[in-house]
Formats: C-alpha cells, structure tokens, sequence
C-alpha cells in the first residue's frame, strides 16, 4: 500500500517559481483579466494541476509567488473595461439590494474608479478567495487532529 507524502519544500519553491514564470508569460501576453484566471488560477489552471492536494495549494497560496500572480490579476481587471470578453460567456446574475447598500456601492466604486460590477465582482473573489483559505486550514487542521487520534489509538 503506498502513501502519499508531501513534496520536500525546495521542490514546492521550484515548482511555485515554474508556475509564476508561466503566469508571467501569460501576462505579458495582455490576455483578458477573465483569461488570465482561467488559465492559472481556474479549476483547470496550471495552479490546481500542479498543487493538486490541498496542503500544498494552500501552502502556495501563502507564497510570494502567488501574491505575485493575484497582482497580476489585479492588474489586467484594472485595466480593462467591462466589455464582453470574446473568449468566455458572461452571464448575468441580477442582486436586489436595499438603497442604502447600492448608494455605498456606488460611492465606493467613483472612489476607485471602477464600475459597480467591477467593485463587486472583486468583492466577491476575495469573498471566496478567503472562504477558500479558511476550508482549506480547517481542513488541515481536521488531518492533523485525525493523525494525532491515529497515533494515539
């Protein structure tokens, strides 16, 4: 019965490097922020295949190299417009919000110079980018707990 270990942490800095090359090779292409997402951090992204089980994505997504990538991504939403892209099918999602809520919104989003869709849309990322985070700790700490009971038993 073979295990599965971890890789060593100098290959997960090499791989992490390899990755952020790709991704900077991708950008310097000027894709679409939408793209550019798909590509590297999407579920089929070069990120999800090469950190594949979630102690090493999450070990990832706590690195320079990542921190790089989503200023990256930052970058391209920033500099686009909120024109259909031509490679992915948008869809729309309609939010019925109190005034209050909207107006803050808005005011935020003249703030930034942004669309509300954009200020949103950024919410939302980092909304799910944070649960994300937090799924994959508790996780991690549930293993953690399940080994400990193992060795215990």
């Amino acid at each position: 019965m073979s295990t599965k270990t971890a890789p060593a942490p100098q290959t997960e800095s090499h791989a992490a490097t390899a990755v952020l090359e790709v991704a900077e090779r991708l950008f310097a292409m000027e894709p679409e922020w939408v793209v550019f997402f798909r590509e590297v951090l999407g579920v089929d992204g070069i990120v999800r295949r090469t950190f594949s089980d979630a102690d090493s994505l999450m070990r990832f997504e706590c690195s320079p190299q990542y921190a790089r990538i989503r200023e990256m991504l930052d970058g391209l939403r920033s500099r686009q417009s909120d024109r259909a892209s031509q490679r992915e099918i948008q869809r729309v999602v309609t939010v019925r919000m109190p005034k209050s809520l909207h107006e803050t919104l808005k005011s935020e989003a003249e703030q930034m110079r942004v669309s509300i869709n954009t200020l949103c849309i950024s919410k939302l990322m980092k909304l799910l980018d944070d649960q994300e985070h937090r799924h994959l700790a508790g996780a991690d700490l549930v293993a953690s707990e399940v080994k400990q009971t193992g060795a215990d038993l």
